[in-house]
């Protein structure tokens, strides 16, 4: 079957697609966007989190047919178009996770980053430890203690809000 989806903003086709195929699988071997990494296959780990119009999903529990004609937006999505030559920037959460030392082996990174993206797009202020431990709970990291992620979260929401509303 062929799959039309707009990925990342643009229009996007695959062909030859089994009915049995992931999203995942579709955006990482098809589409060539391997930022969304393929780790449980289960739903269980959070590292092929992507969005699906507008609401975060594990990309390996989708199939691939069901976002015909829908909107992905990946990690490699979220990063911002640069200066005049067109070189892109990371969007303030990726560089936050930069910042603080929270990409280790960097393989839950992507997953967390999207979640992160999401917990902070409605979230006014810096959200309290639990609010992030609540919406980060569905991705796991083998590599730290969670510290350094909580740390990434905490920054880019300071810088995103540098004062508490009053």
């Amino acid at each position: 079957m062929r799959v039309n989806v707009t990925v990342n903003g643009r229009p996007m086709t695959a062909d030859d697609v089994w009915e049995g195929e992931s999203l995942l699988y579709v955006l990482r071997e098809r589409l060539g966007l391997p930022g969304a990494k393929n780790a449980c296959e289960q739903g269980e780990c959070g590292s092929c989190t992507v969005y699906l119009d507008g609401a975060p999903v594990c990309a390996c529990l989708v199939a691939a047919g069901q976002a015909e004609g829908r909107e992905v937006v990946t990690v490699e999505g979220l990063a911002v178009g640069g200066g005049p030559s067109g070189e892109t920037g990371l969007h303030e959460v990726q560089r936050a996770f930069v910042d603080a030392g929270a990409v280790q082996c960097g393989f839950c990174t992507p997953g967390l980053v999207v979640q992160a993206h999401a917990l902070l797009a409605g979230a006014e202020g810096v959200p309290p430890d639990a609010d992030i431990r609540e919406a980060l709970a569905g991705n796991l990291c083998r590599c730290t203690g969670y510290e350094k992620i909580l740390d990434a979260v905490r920054l880019a929401a300071s810088r995103r809000h540098p004062h508490p509303p009053p």
